[in-house]
């Protein structure tokens, strides 16, 4: 197979790579928060760029279904039952503040958002974070959503005074799924279009009013197709919503075999938007099937997040924890989905397979590059991916997920040297400097494979 990179099609020009620090943030702290912190965010980490923190809906002891406090968040804004007011208290949360702190302070992240799962629970129908005691069911009625705005852009104003630099704010997440009903497990909240295009024009005329130096972002859809396109279309309708949003952002979920679904995505709304970034703001492999001591994991991850790049045409890529609960099946082995795995007390933690898929992007493509168009497609076997870009300094980058038995790839171009970089079950970020000579690059069975060349 022949690669040919000098003469590869520009594309879309990549604006970095993150992690949400929901649930697990507000319990990491410590010596654990400053490894971490270096592990994900740090030079000699992943240098993650983009930083996505709760801004949680709270929880009235007395009422709330959520059993799981790693599901749940701490608000800054309280409300006194007994009262009937509310006030804030920008003490609480302090230690996923800490924590978010810590990884600003590493020179790295340049694209910070807010987000929520659901709105504050006195803001509720059901005064619960999960969701309506109906599935598909708007829980906050019309009448608080102003207040929500207020809420949600007063802490965003706190942050700002206090010199953090929010870029984004994202006011719903994964509307369209029923959240609720009988059996919940996290905050969250189901919009239909209509509530969820009148929840970001009130935030619209509030960001304006405010003259606050944030974009709107979302709609956090919940996978690429279903009501995306309806979201899209609802917000590009709206003039204001559009006067302070210049980035539409979605989940690739549910879709992890389906490359031909992301080429569809690109053509179809991609495309069709220049005005717009596309961001692919949340992904973890779901249902999960992979351990986190089980290669297998980092080769999907890998695999999505290049085909996501490369097929799909987003722009920035985040995952969804960075670091998700300890969770021993019976068969001994460690379920959680995130690159980082820790108990509840971050006592003990470690570094999951995972964690290498991302590292063999974010360590050796910075902002500023440029996705590539070589021609390449997968088989139907999707075994085998290859996934180009060139940096500004004009380094040409290939990453090489092969899922299958050894394979060959030949890289077209004069180059003078190339770097390769290799992870497999066995070894992990293995590197070897090679005079360039006729550009074969071996990849071993179950690996990724990134290529420096100059």
């Amino acid at each position: 197979m022949i690669i040919n990179l000098k003469y590869a099609k520009e594309m879309q020009t990549v604006k970095g790579f993150g992690a949400s620090s929901c649930w697990w943030s507000q319990y990491c702290k410590g010596r654990a928060a400053e490894e971490i912190s270096e592990l994900l965010y740090g030079g000699t980490g992943l240098g993650l760029n983009i930083y996505r923190y709760n801004i949680g809906g709270g929880t009235d002891e007395g009422n709330c279904r959520v059993e799981n406090p790693w599901r749940r968040t701490e608000s800054m804004y309280v409300y006194s039952k007994e009262s009937k007011e509310g006030f804030y208290d920008y003490t609480l949360d302090k230690t996923a503040v800490d924590f978010m702190k810590l990884c600003l302070s590493k020179g790295n992240i340049d694209t910070l958002i807010l987000f929520a799962n659901s709105p504050h629970w006195s803001l509720l129908s059901t005064g619960q974070t999960s969701g309506s005691l109906l599935e598909h069911t708007c829980n906050i009625p019309k009448m608080n959503y102003r207040k929500f705005a207020d809420i949600f852009l007063n802490i965003t104003e706190h942050f700002l005074n206090e010199g953090l630099p929010v870029k984004y704010i994202s006011p719903i997440n994964e509307p369209q799924w029923k959240w609720g009903g009988d059996t919940v497990w996290q905050e969250g909240c189901h919009y239909e279009t209509e509530e969820l295009a009148e929840i970001y024009h009130i935030f619209a005329e509030e960001i304006v009013k405010r003259q606050l130096p944030v974009k709107l972002y979302g709609a956090e859809s919940g996978e690429m197709f279903g009501k995306t396109e309806e979201y899209l279309n609802a917000m590009l309708a709206d003039e204001l919503i559009m006067s302070v949003t210049d980035t539409f952002a979605y989940h690739s979920y549910h879709s992890d075999d389906n490359v031909s679904i992301r080429v569809k995505f690109k053509n179809e709304l991609v495309l069709k938007h220049p005005e717009l970034r596309f961001d692919m703001s949340e992904w973890c492999e779901l249902p999960n099937k992979s351990n986190t001591k089980s290669f297998k994991g980092a080769l999907i991850t890998a695999r999505i997040i290049g085909q996501d790049l490369i097929f799909g045409g987003a722009e920035s890529w985040t995952a969804w924890v960075a670091v998700n609960q300890t969770r021993i099946g019976g068969d001994g082995l460690d379920s959680s989905d995130a690159p980082i795995s820790a108990d509840d007390n971050f006592s003990e933690w470690y570094i999951a397979e995972r964690y290498y898929a991302l590292a063999h992007f974010s360590k050796f493509i910075p902002v500023g590059s440029v996705c590539l168009d070589t021609g390449f497609f997968p088989e139907d076997s999707n075994d085998f991916n290859v996934f180009s870009f060139r940096t500004p300094e004009e380094k040409y980058i290939t990453v090489i997920v092969n899922e299958g038995e050894e394979r060959t790839v030949t890289l077209d171009g004069a180059f003078v040297k190339i770097r390769i970089t290799v992870s497999t079950q066995e070894e992990k970020m293995k590197e070897i400097s090679l005079p360039y000579s006729d550009g074969k690059i071996t990849c071993p069975k179950n690996s990724i494979v990134t290529v420096v060349c100059k």
